[in-house]
């Protein structure tokens, strides 16, 4: 396993986290993440991402066993770094045009999430605190950032960064040269190719750091989703995979083994390989509910970067759409 610094802010992280606030965190896969969260952090890793909405609240007290002694070690390589997210108040993703952040993100509610936080996970500091949910328009306000910065103080958080809504890069752009914030967390992978024009350069600049998140696109990148899968009752893929669109990816995937089985390698390495391809990426968190995923996920990171001429090759795999709004 290989490590970066997430931006600016000193804390070392394993290329390859442990996604644990998936869309479609069902109860029953609890036994198999925390096999799977065991075996990743022997092979290194030490990135857990996790959110406060998911399962209400159940990643996060799923987590707090694991995390007891094996946070804040002086090796940032050989202790474990969490971070989680904040919900909005309305619980609305994305949020509508027009909305004021302080219905979506007052002051008392930030300092009550990053307190419950806290209590499931079991610490006594977040390492990296998030809002899961952001819009441009209020990036002019004063509270939230007085409260951020009153966290930070009180020793609650060491860094603070935002949860790009889906397929919406731009959105961020303005605030990451603001300088208010360390790290972003964004989809970003073979098919959403977006974050590379002009988003990775402007946070490589500003010293924030990006997260990774869906490099499988759901499933889809990993080679599981086929035009006959079915998924579990309440699987959150039963709606993102309706209709036809497990044949279409399942076409497109088949498109891209072609381009890279002469390098060896499958489609999921792909996956994984071409978001750390990017110098700015500090971490990929992508979902890991079985040991066998979380083998070869970590493996990943051995591996490295993918040739040039291939990541050339992957350009003309980007497909612009949005399975999650439409």
């Amino acid at each position: 396993m290989k490590y970066r610094t997430l931006g600016c802010t000193g804390i070392e992280v394993s290329e390859i986290g442990f996604g644990s606030g998936g869309r479609h965190w069902l109860p029953a896969e609890e036994h198999s993440s925390r096999e799977a969260l065991a075996k990743s952090v022997s092979l290194g890793l030490n990135f857990i991402d996790t959110a406060l909405a998911t399962g209400e609240g159940q990643s996060e007290k799923m987590l707090a066993p694991f995390l007891y002694g094996r946070l804040n070690g002086s090796d940032g390589k050989n202790c474990l770094r969490v971070a989680t997210k904040i919900p909005p108040k309305n619980y609305a993703w994305p949020p509508q045009p027009g909305t004021r952040i302080d219905r979506v993100f007052p002051n008392d509610w930030i300092i009550g999430c990053t307190d419950r936080s806290l209590k499931s996970l079991g610490v006594e500091t977040i390492d990296l605190q998030q809002f899961h949910v952001w819009s441009p328009e209020w990036l002019g306000h004063q509270g939230w950032r007085e409260t951020i910065m009153k966290l930070k103080r009180d020793g609650k958080i060491r860094a603070f960064g935002v949860s790009v809504n889906d397929h919406q890069p731009e959105s961020v752009r303005e605030l990451v040269r603001s300088g208010l914030i360390d790290s972003i967390q964004l989809i970003f992978n073979i098919f959403d190719q977006s974050p590379t024009d002009g988003l990775l350069d402007v946070c490589a600049e500003s010293g924030v750091g990006v997260i990774a998140r869906c490099p499988f696109d759901e499933g889809s990148l990993a080679g599981v989703v086929h035009p006959e899968t079915a998924f579990p009752p309440g699987d959150f893929r039963q709606n993102y995979f309706r209709g036809d669109r497990r044949r279409q990816v399942w076409e497109r995937v088949d498109q891209l083994q072609q381009a890279v089985a002469p390098y060896g390698i499958s489609v999921a390495e792909a996956a994984l390989r071409f978001c750390l391809s990017f110098s700015a990426v500090s971490c990929v968190v992508p979902g890991m509910r079985l040991i066998s995923y979380a083998e070869r996920n970590c493996s990943a990171s051995d591996l490295g970067p993918l040739p040039p001429d291939l990541l050339e090759k992957l350009k003309a795999h980007r497909w612009q759409r949005n399975f999650y709004g439409s």
